[in-house]
């Protein structure tokens, strides 16, 4: 028999704040078996929740580990709510999927979940980001269609192009809220494959556009049928990872989005050369075989994606499903205590009206996609027009396509570090602000490069530009935890997505036909909207900071009789509560 020092986890309030208070005394039985192994996860689960361990006294209960063993001791971001001492106020509805793994009780420990959670990134974060790599493929092949004299053989202008992903953009964002709100009635895991196979058809039969009538009903009907998607994954992820969990996915969400563009440049070398074959241009092979891929990804999903981390078992992933009750019985509870609120509504539930409109009108979460509106312009514009630029100032079609290449790396350099920088410091507004310092000098230099500067001078600027502090995947995991509820977070989620599509049809309008080649107009709108940017960085952090602290203060004044009393006959609900609080 063995005794060893346990820590538990309790959540309180501060994300910058961490705790772990000695749970007690605790005599472990070990296998005599000549290898000494561990028990097996069953026999562990059926021990713990039996009563094998005393019930600390404070907090719900979190994850428990070993003091004595430094590899399973690793920092934790508190959850969304103070739940401490008050855990009756926090269980999930009846109709909550995973309410018969549901136990406030149960315990497991550290390296148990790290386990898990490497195995929930293999089935299911790696899928999304699979998913993603197609959405990205064929939203982004018109940027190497382009440097294929695309334009040229359809008889169009920038103008033309502009208004074509203006007409793409507007289809985007208005597509974005009716495909969330489908995708909560449906569940994200059937609505995401059927736009997939929708919008790779149209991907496909961009093949056969012949003039500006044809380019424009293309990007509207990809926009309408790829609307949606990127908020729809983020609710679907967030059904398996917890706050501090969810960034660092996201960031490799984008990961594959870049690595998409990689992949892109050198199959484009590849199929633009297709160019002459059954008198088909290059960059009409290029669309009908891109679209072609997707579609496949799409079909795949459709029987691969389960739609919660209880409800993994069928035909085709197998009739007892991926994960074990142990595991299942860990995925649910660790992500109850860190969001609670994740409990408050059924996976394939959808929002009344009534709801919908208290989400829609949450002002908390104003400050976030005001940022969704403005603070990639200054970037995005750069990647739109890479292709084009590269072309005008001299370079080939191959050799642009490869000189996009190491823009695209270093984008996936920044945004890893970038995203990790700004969970490890929980400074994440501030963190983004860096994206805008970045990014202000190079829109300087643009300006003010003269005419008969070195081609290669500017791709160095244009590179830097692209590859800039990428923190969507920071912007996103906040706006979903500082939802406070289910149906917030499912319209906060396509209200910023819609934001940020808006702020692409700002973008694609600021360099002008007129202004070619060097845009010395547009660099100078992009320099006033990167000074914006610096304020509402600032002000995010400042409001944030200051409701955090307001209630801090009120909650920590109350008895714990006053917090139950609240609990138990408070209508404030999500994030308007005193026990909220708010990431910043």
């Amino acid at each position: 028999m063995v005794a060893s020092p346990e820590y538990i986890r309790s959540f309180d309030c501060e994300d910058s704040a961490r705790e772990t208070v000695p749970l007690l005394e605790m005599t472990r039985s070990i296998s005599s078996s000549e290898n000494g192994e561990r028990r097996s996860l069953e026999n562990k689960s059926n021990n713990l929740s039996s009563g094998e361990l005393d019930k600390p006294s404070k907090g719900w209960l979190g994850t428990v580990h070993d003091a004595s063993s430094d590899e399973d001791i690793q920092d934790i971001d508190k959850g969304t709510f103070d739940t401490a001492g008050l855990t009756q106020h926090y269980r999930p509805i009846e109709t909550y999927e995973g309410i018969h793994r549901y136990d406030p009780e149960f315990q497991w420990t550290a390296k148990d979940e790290k386990k898990l959670v490497r195995k929930i990134d293999a089935r299911i974060c790696t899928w999304a980001c699979l998913m993603f790599f197609a959405l990205q493929l064929d939203r982004a092949n018109i940027v190497q269609a382009l440097s294929d004299n695309m334009l040229d053989d359809l008889g169009l202008t920038t103008n033309d192009y502009n208004t074509g992903q203006t007409i793409f953009y507007v289809c985007f964002l208005f597509a974005e809220m009716p495909s969330q709100l489908i995708s909560k009635k449906l569940g994200p895991d059937r609505w995401i494959p059927i736009q997939m196979v929708c919008w790779s058809l149209v991907a496909s039969f961009q093949s056969f556009i012949s003039g500006k009538s044809s380019f424009y009903a293309c990007r509207a009907l990809l926009g309408l049928f790829e609307g949606g998607f990127i908020p729809d994954n983020i609710l679907y992820l967030s059904y398996f990872y917890k706050g501090n969990e969810l960034p660092k996915r996201l960031s490799w969400f984008w990961v594959s989005y870049e690595f998409t563009s990689i992949i892109s440049a050198f199959l484009a070398y590849g199929l633009l050369r297709l160019g002459g074959h059954n008198q088909m241009e290059g960059w009409r092979w290029l669309f009908a075989l891109e679209g072609t891929i997707t579609g496949i990804i799409g079909l795949f999903s459709a029987v691969y994606l389960p739609p919660s981390p209880c409800q993994t078992a069928s035909w085709f992933r197998g009739k007892d499903g991926w994960f074990n009750e142990f595991e299942e019985k860990v995925m649910v509870n660790r992500i109850l205590r860190d969001d609670p609120s994740k409990g408050d509504m059924h996976n394939r539930q959808a929002l009344t009206l009534k709801l919908f409109w208290y989400s829609l009108t949450d002002y908390d979460m104003w400050p976030i996609y005001l940022l969704g509106l403005s603070w990639l312009i200054p970037n995005n514009l750069a990647a739109s027009y890479l292709s084009l630029n590269l072309k005008s100032i001299g370079f080939g079609t191959f050799q642009t396509n490869l000189l996009t290449i190491p823009a695209y790396v270093l984008f996936i350099i920044n945004l890893l570090f970038w995203t990790w920088v700004a969970e490890k410091t929980s400074q994440r507004f501030i963190t983004g602000l860096i994206s805008q310092i970045w990014a202000l000098p190079l829109l300087v230099a643009l300006e003010v490069l003269p005419a008969g500067a070195s081609n290669w001078a500017r791709w160095a600027i244009n590179v830097l530009l692209v590859g800039s502090p990428y923190i969507h995947a920071v912007l996103v995991a906040i706006t979903s935890r500082n939802a406070g509820s289910v149906r917030t977070r499912t319209v906060a989620s396509a209200v910023y997505n819609m934001c940020v599509q808006a702020s692409n049809i700002v973008g694609m309008n600021i360099y002008r036909t007129k202004d070619k080649p060097y845009y010395r107009t547009g660099n100078k709108v992009l320099i006033g909207i990167c000074c914006y940017n610096f304020a509402l960085f600032i002000g995010a952090k400042l409001f944030y900071t200051w409701k955090n602290n307001k209630r801090e203060k009120i909650w920590n004044s109350m008895s714990k009789a006053e917090k139950d009393h609240y609990l138990s006959t408070t209508k404030d609900k999500g994030n308007k509560r005193l026990d909220f609080r708010f990431a910043s």
